[in-house]
Parts: C-alpha cells; sequence; structure tokens
C-alpha cells in the first residue's frame, strides 16, 4: 500500500471529526436540555443503525421507540432507565428475523451507555468527569489510530477487526493513562485515576472490536453513511459505548 492510499481517508475523517468534536463540545458545555437532546438523537439514531444491521422490518420504529425510551430515562429516577431500556429493545427485537440476542445487546448498549454519559454530566463536577471519558476514548482512538498507521505490526484481532494492530492499541493505553494523568487534580481522584482511565480506554477499545464483529457477521463495511470518513454513528461512537459502560459499571462500585 502506497503513501497517499494509506492516508487517503484523513482529510474526511479530520473534517467530519472537527464538526463532531465542535457539536459535541458544545453541548456537554451548555449541559442541561441542550446535552439532554444530544444524548436523546445519539440513542435513537444508534438504535436505528442497529435495526438496520439485523434488517429489522422497521428501523424507523427502533429510532423512535429507543429516543422515546432514552428521553423518558432521562427525566426519571434511575431505576426506571433499565426497564425502559428493555421495553425499547424488545419491541424492536420481534422485527428482527434473526440474531435477535446479538441486536438485543447492541441495541441496550446503544441507549444505556448514553444515559450513563448524561448522568455523569449531571453530577456537581459533571463537565470535569464528562470531559475525561471523552478525551480518553478520543486520545485512545488517535493514539491507536495513527500509531497502528505509522508503526503497523502484528495485529491485535484480525479475524474480527483487521485494521488493529498492537501498536495501536497499545499507544491507546498510553494516550488514556496521559489523559488520566491531566485530570487527577482537576476531578480530585488523584493517580488513582491512571489505571482507572487506561481500564476505561480498552473498554473502548473493546467497543469498537464488538463493532467490528458485529459488521463482519452482517457482511457490511459501516454501520450507514450519515458521517464522511467514519461510516455511521455507530462507527463513530463504539468506542464511547463500550466506555460509557464501563463508567457505568465502575459508578456502580464506587470507583468512579
Amino acid at each position: 500500500m502506497n503513501a497517499g492510499a494509506r492516508w487517503s481517508d484523513l482529510a474526511p475523517r479530520v473534517a467530519s471529526g472537527l464538526v463532531m468534536a465542535a457539536v459535541g463540545l458544545g453541548a456537554i458545555w451548555a449541559g442541561g436540555a441542550v446535552f439532554a437532546a444530544l444524548v436523546v438523537a445519539l440513542g435513537g439514531l444508534m438504535t436505528w443503525e442497529a435495526a438496520r444491521l439485523y434488517a429489522s422490518a422497521a428501523p424507523e420504529r427502533a429510532a423512535i421507540t429507543g429516543a422515546v425510551a432514552l428521553a423518558l430515562a432521562l427525566v426519571l429516577p434511575g431505576m426506571f432507565v433499565l426497564p425502559l431500556a428493555a421495553a425499547a429493545v424488545l419491541v424492536n427485537a420481534e422485527t428482527v428475523a434473526r440474531a435477535r440476542a446479538p441486536f438485543a445487546a447492541l441495541a441496550l448498549a446503544a441507549l444505556l451507555a448514553p444515559w450513563v454519559i448524561h448522568d455523569l454530566r449531571a453530577d456537581e463536577a459533571g463537565l470535569t468527569w464528562v470531559l475525561w471519558l471523552v478525551l480518553v476514548v478520543i486520545v485512545s482512538d488517535v493514539a491507536g489510530y495513527f500509531a497502528g498507521k505509522a508503526i503497523g505490526g502484528p495485529k491485535f484481532w484480525p479475524s474480527i477487526s483487521p485494521k488493529k494492530t498492537w501498536s495501536g492499541t497499545i499507544a491507546g493505553w498510553v494516550g488514556a493513562a496521559c489523559i488520566g494523568a491531566v485530570f487527577a487534580g482537576p476531578t480530585g481522584a488523584g493517580v488513582a485515576l491512571i489505571p482507572v482511565s487506561v481500564l476505561v480506554g480498552f473498554a473502548g477499545q473493546m467497543g469498537d472490536i464488538a463493532e467490528s464483529a458485529v459488521k463482519r457477521m452482517q457482511g457490511v463495511k459501516d454501520s450507514s453513511a450519515l458521517i464522511p470518513g467514519h461510516g455511521g454513528v455507530l462507527d463513530r461512537f463504539d468506542a464511547m459505548l463500550g466506555a460509557g459502560l464501563a463508567v457505568g459499571l465502575l459508578r456502580a462500585l464506587g470507583l468512579v
């Protein structure tokens, strides 16, 4: 592969990435209804893409029910999020002809992870924590992308994600650790945030790998074509799903 082909996707990837970063960071900064609206929209779009990946007979219904369930979960006590998300997933699972369990797992993650991130933002120091989470995912992804492209080497899991390399994976861990070190003071978590950040970064990488496995099983390259250079919303936020679910578990255990 020549150098031009290796970096051919960089321009649209960077351009759309900058737009997403501007919208996302603006909503995170604003918080409140603005951030909630973004979270609901992303949850609905990811549920729609999950339904399309599994050849649902009614992907639009999946988007609507997913968004409504997530919107209700944001305004009701936290105990309602799982029943609401599960109900939305079950309603849409019956429109999927086969592989209903994998669809249900993906769709449930597409609703629970955004709720976790919204719940994190709602805390008193939520802005700092959400910025930490977003930067762990972004820096891990960017470090992995450039290290993998520049260094190459052995593949991390070639049967599922042939482009992922060990060099990129490890670079992602290093990037996550650096973000943990930067936010150790502002969050008040201290140096314990460094290994936690590596764990969350790894969970994000596993989210990426899991979505790659889904696409490979379904025989598609991207979850959709909504985002130039990135494919679909799930293609861009798959790592955030893994990281968000990990943070939800860590919060349940009182570690974040």
